[in-house]
């Protein structure tokens, strides 16, 4: 079983040389870290800056460096600041080529639902709806299931949704998963001593098993 560090780990093997790349709250702030040496991939915030680096070491944070969820952040050489207007506007003009989230939900045909708990209260959907309405591509970065044991993944989502049928790949601490509209959730690899059988219990949507399941390769 993965810890948040090996699912960041994981999603990083999905980066592209020449890639612009929005992470998500959560777990998807620490693919930074991973970022295959020797390629160029530039790391978006929708809070305005194009260039992010690695997260600081401790001692060396600057509180005026943060990412969108209001992480200390480290820049790169090149890296630009601007206003959110301009960072929304390359969103939504599909700049940006792959988008990495976080998910209390996702159902078997890529709906996702990130924002909102039903009582709770929150400060509103932020940059998540034009996101995933505006992404070439969408990963999701979470846990398989939630505190309770219950699945997150699911027929359909139970919360309110962020987007409809925009999710294409899931990496938990369990599997590696494509969503395939009309097939459900496509099982590509098991995390290190995770059998299938495991995973069929803890996925409550439909799972589509084809022959042999590989380990996943972090290395």
């Amino acid at each position: 079983m993965l810890d948040k560090n090996g699912i960041a780990k994981r999603i990083a093997q999905e980066l592209r040389d020449g890639y612009y790349v929005n992470l998500g709250i959560g777990i998807p702030t620490l693919v930074a870290n991973y970022i295959p040496e020797g390629m160029n991939v530039v790391l978006q915030s929708e809070n305005g800056l194009l260039g992010i680096g690695p997260f600081p070491f401790e001692g060396e944070e600057d509180p005026d460096l943060i990412n969108a969820g209001k992480q200390t952040i480290t820049t790169m050489p090149g890296s630009v600041f601007f206003d959110s207007a301009m960072s929304f506007g390359m969103i939504r003009a599909g700049k940006v080529h792959l988008t990495i989230l976080g998910a209390m939900e996702v159902s078997e045909r890529g709906d996702i639902a990130n924002w909102k708990i039903p009582g709770k209260m929150v400060k509103g959907m932020g940059g998540a709806m034009d996101l995933v309405a505006s992404a070439k591509n969408i990963i999701v970065a979470m846990q398989h299931v939630n505190k309770a044991g219950e699945s997150k993944l699911l027929p359909e989502c139970s919360l309110p949704l962020t987007g409809v049928g925009c999710v294409k790949k899931i990496v938990t601490e369990l599997a590696v998963l494509d969503v395939v509209p009309g097939k459900g959730f496509v099982l590509l690899e098991r995390a290190p001593g995770i059998s299938v059988d495991e995973i069929k219990n803890a996925t409550a949507g439909k799972l589509v098993i084809e022959g042999d399941i590989p380990e996943m390769q972090l290395n």
